[in-house]
Order: structure tokens, then C-alpha cells, then sequence
């Protein structure tokens, strides 16, 4: 087939989309606004940029993200590919060096013979053509794509707000204060910790609360995700709220008083070198004056120097259950899929699934198969059901967790056990997919 299969945008899921398609001998087309036009939130010229952390989460099967990123592999991801070449150490979770990895990607994506990409804006969707189109802009499309889509599919996008947390450089920390440790683990472990007794602690609450805030356009309304609350927003619920959620102290000892702090601000390693540190959990609307002012109360971050300050921007998903079909393709139009957040989902895992399971699918459409949606019982088909079979009134974008996983029958087991019980479960079903629907495997990129 001569027509070329486009791809709206360049992130996660769009260069995930791309290469499942270019593994399949079909001929792609990547529109890529950048370096034409940046969002608010990127900066690299590079495709698949990570922009809110470094951090794919955790690595063990036994954790929902972990299972996904299992399947993903098993399924040869270039994203994983990237992700596993490009990792830093982070404890029990998968971490990447950002500039190694979008830089890996984008090679990959260049030198291959069957992807072309086109350094410009698309802002209307083309008319249907011979071809699938992939939409994969992201939870910052366009304000033209956006209103093309949302005509398209007559329906309003719902909207929420995703805060980027500060990188400091680790050498402007103070290392008499601040001790390495990873929660629960024997050792030096992967993160810094920034130890707090109660009057830091409250001290550093009533600072963040009392900080000037980026400002709202009037026509904006916050509807913040629930799994990357700003911190000053989490802690306007409660003055506790922090430290039962990034800011617990519990599994990390304080060499200089042996016994847990009553709070902890942990850093994780941004990059390989150990140069970058990226404050956990401290996704921020504070403005940059005031970030450099309250974060600065840390014992420890008394002189730290920001690498990247916080920001806040808007993200954009459809009402998934109401527009896509289990397999991604548009209600209203069938030739279009949708792929990333902008489908609904949440997180760079989450992103670069759909973007996988999208290519797949244009894929087999193109050659003239139908489409396929992997079991229930898998972490991918979890997410599916998550989109699809939600309540549209109930929808909100959603992280991979068991609670999107069909129930376990049985005995009762401890937690980890019963997550080593469905990835086993998951990763069963996902191999009787793959041969059912001649998903073969092929060798890693």
C-alpha cells in the first residue's frame, strides 16, 4: 500500500504507534509540531519528551505499572526498549535519564526506512482517506486540533490540570542534613531524604499555603488528577495529608538520630551522572518566586539551586466511555484512533500502551484484519475496559492499578502475592492473545 499511515504527534504514544506500524512493513507519516511550536510544558526538540518526571514507576510485576510495562516488553516496545537502555537508579522503580531517552527514541524513529516525520503543526483533522489516522497529540494538543477533534466527535473535551515538579542540582544540597536511603531497603538505597521534625514540618505547610499561586484565566476551571495533586493543593485538604502521601517518613531511618523523622521530602536521581535531583511528589502551582522561597525551608535545600522550577499546565482528554470503541477507533469516524492521554488515560506508561495497542490495531485495519482488544485479565485490557466500560458520568483519567483488573476468585492471599497471582494470570492470558490473534513476538528493537 503506497498511502503512508499518519500519526498526529510525537510523544510517547505516537512514537510507540510508529514503530508497531513500521515493524509491520507499513509506511508511516509523524506530524511533530515541535520545534515549529512548543506547549507550555516542552522544551526538547526531541520526540517521546518526558515532561512531569523522569519516572515510569514501579518495576516488579507483582504492581499493577509494572505488569503493564512486562506486557509492553513482551510486546516489543520501543519505549521500553529505550526506557531499559537509558535507566538511572531509583530504588524498585524505573527511572530514566530524559535527554538519553528522547534522544534514543528519536534516533530510532529517523534512521528508519519506513517513518518519515514532518516538523509541523497539523491542526485539522484530514478527511478519511485509504488509510488509518492515529491522533496521539497528547494532553496539550493544539487549541486547532482540539476544537477539530471536539467537532468531530460533538462532545466538549473535560479538562484538569497537571503540575511539574522542581529539579534541584544535587551539590547545592546540604549532605550533612539530608541522607540516602530508599523506603524499607537495608543500605544507601537510590533517593536523598530531607528529614523534618513537626515544627519544620508545619512551618514549611503554613509557608505553602500561604504562597502566591500561578494564576487561573477566568474561563479556566481546575480539575486537578487525583494522582498528581499539586502539593500546596494537597495539603489545603488537611494539614496531614502530605505526610501520609510523598512526605510520609515511614522506612526511612535518620542516621543522625536513628529513628524516623516526623516527616520526609524525598529526591530522586533525574539523571545517570547524579547531577539532577527531582523533588518526589512536589508537583507545584506555587510561582517560581515563591518555590524559591518555600522549598528553600527544607532542612537540607536551605541553598539549593533549582535546575527546573514547577509549572502548571492544562491537559485535555476526551470522554473516553462516550467517543472510543474498545479499540480505539472513534465512534464517529472508525478510520481514526485515538492514542495517549488524550484518550483518557493517565501517565507515561498508561500513554505509551495505548499508543502500542493503536498501532497494532491500524495496523491489522490497513491490512485488511479486524480489530483486537488483548483479554480483560491483562494490564492493557484492563485499561480498555477502564475507557470503555466506564460510566461516562462517573470517567475520569486513571493511572493502571489491580482496581481496573477483573476480581479474584478464591482464597485470600497477602497483597504481593496476590499481585504475582494476576501478573501470572495477566502474563497467561496475554501469551494465548499474542498466538490467538498472531501477535507473534518479534526481536527487541
Amino acid at each position: 500500500m503506497s498511502e503512508k499511515i499518519t500519526i498526529i504527534g510525537g510523544g510517547l504514544a505516537g512514537a510507540e504507534a510508529a514503530w508497531q506500524l513500521a515493524r509491520r512493513g507499513l509506511s508511516t507519516l509523524i506530524y511533530e509540531m515541535k520545534p515549529g511550536a512548543f506547549s507550555p510544558a516542552h522544551r526538547s526538540p526531541d520526540l517521546a519528551e518526558l515532561v512531569c518526571s523522569n519516572s515510569l514507576r514501579a518495576e516488579g510485576v507483582h504492581a499493577a505499572v509494572g505488569l503493564l510495562k512486562e506486557e509492553m516488553r513482551r510486546l516489543n516496545s520501543l519505549i521500553m526498549a529505550a526506557a531499559d537502555a537509558t535507566r538511572v537508579p531509583a530504588g524498585r522503580a524505573l527511572a530514566v535519564d530524559r535527554e538519553q531517552f528522547a534522544r534514543f527514541i528519536t534516533t530510532r524513529l529517523e534512521q528508519h526506512p519506513l517513518i518519515t516525520i514532518v516538523r509541523r503543526e497539523l491542526s485539522e483533522i484530514p478527511p478519511p482517506g485509504s488509510t488509518p489516522l492515529i491522533i496521539a497529540a497528547g494532553p496539550l494538543a493544539s487549541a486547532g486540533l482540539s476544537s477539530s477533534l471536539a467537532r468531530l466527535i460533538g462532545a466538549e473535551h473535560l479538562a484538569f490540570y497537571d503540575a511539574i515538579a522542581p529539579i534541584v542540582y544535587a551539590e547545592s544540597l546540604d549532605m550533612k542534613v539530608v541522607f540516602q536511603a530508599s523506603r524499607y531497603e537495608e543500605g544507601p538505597g537510590d533517593y536523598l531524604n530531607c528529614p523534618l521534625n513537626r515544627e519544620q514540618y508545619q512551618t514549611l505547610i503554613a509557608a505553602m499555603l500561604a504562597a502566591e499561586k500561578v494564576p487561573l484565566h477566568d474561563f479556566e476551571e481546575p480539575k486537578y488528577f487525583e494522582g498528581c495533586l499539586p502539593i500546596e493543593v494537597m495539603a489545603a485538604r488537611g494539614e496531614d495529608t502530605p505526610r501520609f502521601g510523598p512526605m510520609k517518613p515511614v522506612g526511612l531511618i535518620d542516621p543522625r538520630t536513628g529513628r524516623e523523622a516526623y516527616a520526609v521530602v524525598q529526591l530522586r536521581r533525574e539523571n545517570r551522572e547524579g547531577i539532577l535531583y527531582n523533588l518526589v511528589g512536589f508537583q507545584t502551582k506555587m510561582t517560581h518566586p515563591a518555590q524559591r522561597r518555600v522549598l528553600r525551608l527544607i532542612p537540607g535545600m536551605e541553598k539549593v539551586e533549582f535546575a527546573r522550577l514547577g509549572s502548571i499546565h492544562r491537559n485535555t482528554f476526551v470522554c473516553a466511555p462516550k467517543v472510543l470503541q474498545p479499540s480505539l477507533q472513534l465512534m464517529a469516524r472508525p478510520d481514526i484512533l485515538l492514542a495517549g492521554q488524550i484518550s483518557g488515560v493517565e501517565g507515561y506508561v498508561e500513554s505509551t500502551a495505548g499508543g502500542l495497542l493503536a498501532g497494532i490495531n491500524a495496523a491489522r485495519l490497513t491490512t485488511g484484519q479486524t480489530a483486537t482488544v488483548p483479554p480483560p485479565e491483562t494490564a492493557h485490557g484492563a485499561l480498555i475496559a477502564h475507557l470503555t466500560g466506564t460510566e461516562a458520568k462517573l470517567f475520569q483519567p486513571s493511572n493502571i492499578n489491580f482496581g481496573l483488573f477483573p476480581p479474584l476468585t478464591g482464597k485470600k492471599m497477602p497483597k504481593r502475592l496476590r499481585g504475582e497471582y494476576r501478573a501470572q494470570i495477566a502474563l497467561d492470558a496475554l501469551a494465548h492473545w499474542q498466538q490467538q490473534e498472531k501477535i507473534e513476538p518479534e526481536p527487541a528493537p
